[in-house]
């Protein structure tokens, strides 16, 4: 490792201006980066040619470096957007639909802005430097840069052997994420390419430089949202139920796959697909009513103490339609009983409060998603 180190730092030295101390701790920075990956990866273990590997995914990592810093701050910046936004330009936009390129590139730069800050949080877990570090030198900024291209383009494996790189599916969460309504002014948005180049740099930096010194404290805010720790719950929920085809139909769904292209890449036909359809959202309403109904319910903002969503005139709707026993549990769920001290209270097995439970929910559900004809 010591003498990986040496022949990175002297590469380093011998293309850069930085100083020795500098030139050091990222030689010491990528060294490691390369020893992680060649000891977690059983493809390179089983070829015995380790060292090998080591040298030459250390040279891949000076190589990106050093191009970027061959291009220098604002050029290198300008080239890892391109590089990005030619990646996600088919994944982002609006839900109703973009009517300009124009507002797909503002809503590309609102994307790639979140984007930076969870990777110079992702940066600053696996260098293990300071929660507060941020890159200061040109050197740093360029290994910052090297390392953002690396993890967008880190791919991600789901079952049966398919992959999507990591930035794809955060750009199709980001863009499920947007509101119905949302809408554009044409008149008032203005895109960092029309900006002359300092305006850009000092405008955009001042912007991601603000971010990184708020979120010092709190760098998993990015990519561990509630939306995400949802979905990750609810496929935990189909692997224990054994349901691996509902995990692949539920992660294609993620990325609003077309229903014929489901079906090719799943291999079904129309009607097995349709049998798939109706087994997953079996499993879901089973998740949403009564796996996990607290998470879900506080994704949507109908938890208990929102009155599970519902208008005044829904909630006493609801409290008509209950049986005497679903309004005791009621009571006892706004106590804040334990699961197991309601069903001792309503002389009842744990199972048969779940069903009770669900059933009070499903009713809610209705009622919440009821609309005028």
């Amino acid at each position: 490792m010591e003498s990986l180190v040496q022949f990175t730092q002297q590469q380093l030295e011998q293309s850069t201006k930085a100083s020795e101390s500098q030139c050091h701790q990222v030689a010491e920075r990528i060294v490691e980066e390369v020893n992680r990956i060649c000891r977690e990866s059983d493809r390179i273990q089983r070829t015995g040619e380790v060292g090998k590997w080591q040298k030459n995914l250390a040279e891949h990592r000076i190589r990106q470096c050093l191009n970027y810093y061959k291009l220098g701050s604002r050029r290198g910046r300008v080239e890892l957007q391109s590089t990005l936004s030619a990646i996600i330009y088919r994944y982002i936009s609006l839900r109703q639909g973009i009517s300009s390129y124009q507002a797909k590139v503002n809503l590309i730069e609102d994307f790639l802005q979140g984007f930076y800050a969870e990777t110079l949080n992702a940066f600053r877990r696996e260098a293990d430097v300071l929660p507060t570090y941020s890159p200061r030198s040109l050197l740093e900024l360029s290994e910052y840069m090297a390392f953002t291209e690396r993890y967008a383009k880190r791919r991600i494996t789901f079952s049966r052997g398919r992959s999507q790189q990591l930035i794809i599916l955060r750009a199709q969460t980001f863009s499920q994420q947007q509101p119905l309504e949302a809408s554009v002014d044409m008149t008032a948005a203005e895109s960092s390419f029309s900006r002359d180049d300092k305006e850009w740099e000092g405008v955009a930096m001042q912007q991601l430089r603000t971010y990184m010194a708020t979120q010092g404290e709190d760098n998993e805010l990015t990519d561990r949202n509630l939306r995400e720790t949802v979905a990750q719950e609810l496929i935990q929920y189909l692997e224990e139920k054994q349901q691996l085809d509902c995990i692949d139909y539920f992660v294609l769904r993620l990325r609003d796959c077309a229903t014929a292209e489901i079906e090719s890449v799943l291999g079904l036909t129309p009607r097995q697909r349709d049998y798939l359809q109706q087994r997953f959202k079996y499993h879901l309403i089973r998740f949403a009513l009564s796996h996990n109904w607290e998470l879900v319910h506080q994704w949507l903002g109908a938890t208990l103490e929102q009155n599970l969503g519902l208008t005044p005139s829904q909630w006493d709707n609801l409290l008509e339609e209950l049986s005497d026993p679903q309004q005791k549990l009621l009571e006892l769920k706004q106590q804040g009983l334990t699961h197991k001290e309601i069903a001792k209270s309503l002389s009842l097995t744990p199972s048969q409060t779940d069903k009770l439970w669900g059933k009070l929910l499903e009713t809610a559900w209705d009622l919440r998603n009821k609309t005028l004809t």
